[in-house]
């Protein structure tokens, strides 16, 4: 596997995410990445690896244990397997980002639910990785961002209406050059994307 190159760059750029999309991008130390939950509910899958060693994947057994959380938010940063910083979470107007569920995909939908289908997030990470020749071995657990997923003392989970209010966002920074993928979550089956998934705005700032 190839280090992943530096794109020409802008000072910022901004897209929409269409419902069920996906997105990816190299950022270079100290760029931030804007993530927008335009309608609220809206829960947006996000992995992210080392653009210099994309087999130093982010890591969330080290982001737990190091953060002392189960969730995801603001001040919380992200480790990867070599326990590296590859990003810290700078703002959050959500308030907790869950770790555990991981992301849906065709075969979890048929266990779970008893559905065929062929939007999934675990699609979305497939195709957009192969940009950056990197194969579906390498996708790992990864960060629901505006998902919530409650757990009682017993260790019962399950996912719950989420919290986010339409233009609740989450700022990034990264520490070192990293490649920042999302899926927005086409789950209709459950109420990860609120049973009606909907767009989010992305922004990039260079540093």
């Amino acid at each position: 596997m190839s280090t992943i190159e530096a794109p020409v760059s802008g000072t910022s750029e901004t897209e929409i995410v269409p419902a069920g999309g996906r997105w990816s991008r190299r950022l270079e130390t100290g760029d931030r990445l804007r993530i927008t939950d335009l309608e609220g509910q809206q829960a947006v899958d996000f992995l992210c690896y080392g653009a210099d060693l994309p087999l130093d994947r982010m890591n969330l057994p080290n982001t737990i244990k190091v953060n002392k959380s189960l969730y995801v938010t603001k001040g919380s940063r992200i480790y990867s397997d070599l326990a590296r910083v590859l990003m810290t979470v700078e703002e959050d107007s959500c308030g907790y980002h869950d770790t555990l569920a991981g992301c849906c995909s065709n075969e979890s939908n048929k266990l779970r639910y008893d559905v065929d289908t062929t939007a999934s997030c675990r699609s979305n990470f497939i195709a957009e990785l192969a940009k950056w020749a990197i194969g579906p071995s390498e996708i790992v657990p990864n960060i629901n961002f505006f998902m919530r997923v409650p757990f009682r003392e017993d260790g019962h989970v399950v996912i719950s209406d989420g919290i986010s209010k339409p233009g609740d966002h989450v700022v990034l920074k990264a520490e070192r050059p990293v490649l920042a993928v999302l899926s927005n979550c086409p789950q209709v089956h459950n109420p990860a994307a609120g049973l009606k998934p909907t767009p989010i705005e992305v922004t990039v700032v260079r540093a």
